[in-house]
């Protein structure tokens, strides 16, 4: 199932980004196959599976790397994929004897995905870091904020999500694709930095033409203007406005009474945004959040409800789409994009280390007394 179907990926486990990417690769019908590390074996009943869905649809494949058996059993797997991916440090890998050169030996048309959060080269390059650290040197952190506050971190979701895993999956992608033709696999370098750095490349351009200020929280698209915010409601609750086109900013004006009154500035005056900010929040505080989507929910306002993450499980609109699901007792978003001949669909949730260690062997062509061996000598787990 899925447009990725007869794919086969390689995913030496890790943490964040890393399994990000086998999610998105796995959502898309690839076949993804984790290996854990034998000592995280503890056992665990299929029927309850660990609430970890960015590890789902994957089998996993317990093996110690450190073992000369249990590195050859990983290579034995290389020979019949399309691609690996690894989110160690920059030599790490190769330490282990499962680098991008021994993997090649094996499997020249190999895909060999590399997720690092500073890349595999460069000052930084061996240095550890998180999310935070990569976005703020990308320039991407300093600018999210509000005017005379510090810069707001977005969650993880710029570095590790969308500049990092989703970037690897596209690279992985887009490598495998070449492969085909080519007949030669190739090294692919995701760097969190790098993802980070491209996801503002729009605002390089605005900052080219003077739409983009220095000064944090003072840009039309950063909560420096009136139109494009968040506000809070009568009830403690919030809403969200982006009337950022002439049109919607007539809308928001009509529909929020403010167009009533006569002493409106220009709408692009930034010299009265902050002024009008105030008169806009003032408005929005008279009434809850449910009278405002009685309102202007379904106009051309450009607005929506703030929600929880519970709330929007349960909003008719994702509810009309199925956005979300319940896989393994846990309710979750379901794959994207949307494919309207080669579905994809959610086929497991996430696998307990090593659960599927003798199905994946036997798949792969390993004979029974192969894998009894390897479990003797304690290679896979």
């Amino acid at each position: 199932m899925g447009p990725l179907s007869g794919v086969t990926i390689i995913e030496l486990a890790g943490i964040g980004p890393g399994p990000f990417c086998g999610m998105m690769l796995s959502d898309m019908g690839a076949e993804v196959i984790r290996i854990d590390r034998s000592g995280a074996v503890r056992g665990g009943d299929p029927d309850n599976p660990p609430p970890d869905v960015l590890g789902r649809g994957r089998r996993s494949l317990a093996v110690d790397l450190k073992s000369p058996e249990g590195v050859e059993t990983v290579l034995r797997l290389v020979e019949q994929a399309d691609g690996l991916i690894e989110g160690f440090r920059p030599g790490v890998t190769e330490r282990l004897g499962v680098g991008p050169e021994d993997c090649a030996a094996r499997n020249p048309k190999l895909v060999y995905g590399r997720m690092t959060g500073w890349g595999q080269d460069g000052p930084y390059a061996t240095a550890a870091g998180h999310d935070i650290n990569y976005i703020s040197l990308a320039g991407a952190l300093e600018s999210i904020g509000r005017a005379g506050q510090a810069p707001v971190p977005p969650l993880n979701l710029i570095g590790d999500f969308g500049g990092g895993g989703m970037l690897l999956a596209f690279g992985m992608v887009c490598g495998i694709l070449e492969a085909r033709e080519s007949g030669e696999g190739q090294v692919i370098d995701a760097a969190m930095v790098d993802g980070s750095a491209i996801l503002i490349n729009f605002i390089w351009g605005l900052k080219k033409v003077g739409m983009w200020q220095p000064e944090r929280g003072t840009n039309m698209l950063d909560t420096g203007s009136h139109f494009y915010d968040v506000y809070e409601c009568a009830d403690g609750t919030w809403v969200s406005i982006g009337s950022i086109e002439p049109q919607f900013y007539a809308e928001l004006l009509e529909l929020s009474g403010l167009g009533e009154a006569d002493d409106l500035p220009p709408q692009m005056d930034r010299n009265q945004w902050p002024a009008m900010k105030v008169r806009v929040a003032e408005i929005f505080k008279s009434k809850t959040r449910a009278e405002w989507c009685e309102i202007m929910e379904h106009s051309d306002v450009c607005f929506a409800p703030v929600l929880s993450m519970e709330e929007a499980a349960e909003h008719p609109h994702n509810v009309a789409r199925g956005t979300f699901t319940t896989l393994g007792g846990m309710t979750q978003a379901q794959p994207a994009p949307r494919f309207s001949r080669t579905e994809a669909k959610l086929v497991r949730p996430a696998a307990h280390p090593g659960q599927h260690t003798d199905e994946v062997l036997a798949g792969f062509g390993f004979s029974d007394d192969e894998v009894a061996d390897l479990r003797s000598s304690g290679a896979v787990a």
